[in-house]
C-alpha cells in the first residue's frame, strides 16, 4: 500500500513508515505531536494492487523528524574575456518527516510502531573497559632501552649526513673557481691559423 503525495512542487512516493525529505515546510500549529498533513493525494495504490485516483478525500499524515540541509552546491557564473567571475554556494533546507498514515475511502494504513534503540551507555562502558585494558598491558610490559638507543643514533647519523650532504652539494654547484679550474685542466687553448 502506498500513495503519491505533492509537496512543495515534487512528488513523492510514499508508504507509512517512510521517511521522506521535502521542501521546508511551515512550523506546525501542533507543536506537542509535531504533525503535518498532506492534503494533496494524486494516486493510491489499494490492497489489491490497483493504482488509480482516490474516489473520495484522501489524507496522507505524518510527523516531523526534524530539519536538515542538503549538500552544498556552488554555483559559478563566468563570462569569458570580461573579467566576469561570481561564485556563490547554496544549501537546501529540507524536513525531515515520517509517513504516519495513510487514510482514503473509510480505510486507514498506519505504519508500524518504531522500537526504541538502547541507550548508548552500555556502547561507551565496554569501550571504555576495552581501553583501560589496553593501559594496564601497556604499563606491565618492559620498556625497550635499546630501542630508543637506536632510533637516537639513526636521528643522529641522518643530522650528520643530511649536513654533508649539503657541503657536497654546494662545493660540486659552486661558482666560477670551480669552472675555472675545470677549465684550466681539461683544455688546451686553440691555435690559429
Amino acid at each position: 500500500m502506498y500513495a503519491v503525495i505533492r509537496s512543495g512542487g515534487k512528488q513523492y512516493r510514499v508508504a507509512p513508515g517512510d521517511v521522506i525529505r521535502v521542501e521546508k515546510l511551515a512550523p506546525a500549529k501542533d507543536k506537542d505531536n509535531g504533525s503535518v498533513q498532506f492534503p494533496e493525494v494524486l494516486a493510491i495504490s489499494g490492497s489489491d494492487g490497483q493504482i488509480g485516483r482516490p474516489q473520495s478525500e484522501a489524507l496522507v499524515t505524518g510527523r516531523v523528524l526534524g530539519e536538515v540541509r542538503g549538500d552544498k552546491v556552488l554555483v559559478f557564473h563566468y563570462k569569458r574575456k570580461k573579467q566576469y567571475k561570481k561564485l556563490r554556494g547554496h544549501r537546501q533546507s529540507y524536513t525531515a518527516v515520517r509517513i504516519m498514515e495513510i487514510s482514503f475511502d473509510g480505510q486507514r494504513f498506519t505504519a508500524p510502531e518504531e522500537t526504541q534503540k538502547a541507550p548508548k551507555v552500555e556502547k561507551v562502558a565496554r569501550v571504555e573497559a576495552a581501553a583501560g585494558a589496553e593501559k594496564s598491558e601497556a604499563a606491565h610490559a618492559k620498556p625497550a632501552k635499546h630501542a630508543d638507543e637506536k632510533s637516537a643514533t639513526k636521528a643522529k647519523a641522518q643530522a650528520s649526513g643530511a649536513s654533508s650532504a649539503g657541503k657536497k652539494a654546494s662545493g660540486k654547484r659552486g661558482g666560477a673557481s670551480s669552472k675555472s679550474s675545470s677549465k684550466a685542466k681539461g683544455s688546451s687553448p686553440k691555435k690559429k691559423k
